[in-house]
């Protein structure tokens, strides 16, 4: 067995178990990222993958390992520099371990993340989230759960990972009300609720009974949603709302831009974006200017509050013919 195997094997176990007790998710997204890399390496050099060396995952490799997620997977720019991002951090792990490899690992953590275009975000207007807060039939459990899941995260703008691991005994709905969860970098957030979304929740806390520490919003069979069901349901939502709200047609609508939304509802209420990373989790402020930037109506708005230059339209006509001359030259 070469010295790359028992390598990686130690970075899950103790860099990313260990060390940095990272979550569930971190440890899925880097096994996936590696186990990629390993498989298209072992292709390209005709190994098995257990009989990989740090020299066959050289600098040359690696460049090509990322075109052929972009160009036959089809993958993103976001998700290629996720990608590497996993690789650069086993090899910055492995330059602790094998100073002999040092070059070769300093090639790979040479590499960039490719940057791309960021485009605005898409987030519901007023109109649009009471269409899609309509279209839950709620005659049935389901329509019910679903409508108060869908409350929740425009009010509260929670991720889709953070819904679906929502327990009961994470709502305080007396004094002060609440939602209390553990978001990206396991980092614990409180959220307050407004009186509306806590008499839905209260309404469904009712009909949903069980322990404390089972799901908020269960299956069927009383096992937590994933994500994919979220943004299953989503989708059905939405297209009921278009029929509607026509205005949905043209946007493509997941969990995620319910986050987008409720930044927005707390911008427009005049919300500090300070206030606004705290209460979306953000770990940099600056995170949260793509709020900025993405609304319209603020920039509007500033725009009235400044004072129109006074310069008339035309060339400048130098008034002298000395400088006339100069000008000519």
């Amino acid at each position: 067995m070469s010295a790359l195997a028992p390598t990686m094997q130690a970075f899950f176990t103790d860099r990313l178990v260990r060390q940095r007790h990272a979550s569930p998710e971190t440890v899925a997204a880097y096994r996936d990222a590696l186990r990629l890399l390993v498989s298209f390496a072992s292709q390209r050099v005709g190994k098995q993958p257990s009989q990989l060396d740090f020299a066959d995952l050289d600098a040359p490799l690696v460049p090509d390992f990322l075109d052929h997620l972009e160009h036959e997977r089809k993958n993103g720019v976001r998700t290629r520099n996720a990608r590497l991002a996993a690789v650069h951090s086993l090899f910055r792990y492995a330059a602790l371990r094998h100073p002999e490899h040092v070059a070769v690992i300093q090639r790979v953590l040479a590499i960039p993340p490719k940057r791309f275009d960021r485009a605005l975000i898409s987030f519901l207007t007023r109109a649009e989230v009471d269409a899609v807060l309509a279209s839950p039939d709620v005659t049935t459990w389901t329509g019910r759960r679903d409508q108060a899941l869908i409350l929740l995260a425009i009010q509260t703008g929670l991720r889709a990972s953070e819904l679906t691991r929502i327990t009961r005994a994470d709502l305080q709905l007396g004094t002060g009300p609440y939602v209390n969860c553990r978001g990206k970098g396991r980092k614990e957030r409180i959220t307050p609720l407004t009186t509306g979304t806590v008499a839905t929740l209260r309404a469904w806390l009712l009909e949903r009974g069980g322990d404390p520490s089972e799901p908020l919003f269960p299956t069927r069979t009383g096992r937590p949603l994933s994500r994919d069901a979220i943004e299953h349901r989503l989708v059905k939502y939405v297209g009921i709302a278009a029929q509607s709200c026509p205005s949905l047609k043209s946007k493509r609508i997941s969990a995620h831009v319910l986050r987008h939304t409720a930044a927005m509802q707390l911008l427009h209420a005049g919300v500090d974006t300070s206030v606004i990373a705290l209460w979306l989790g953000h770990e940099h402020v600056e995170t949260t200017q793509i709020y900025l930037h993405a609304d319209m109506s603020l920039k509007e708005r500033a725009l009235a509050r400044t004072k129109p230059p006074t310069t008339r339209p035309g060339r400048f006509r130098p008034s002298d013919s000395l400088v006339a001359f100069l000008e000519n030259l």
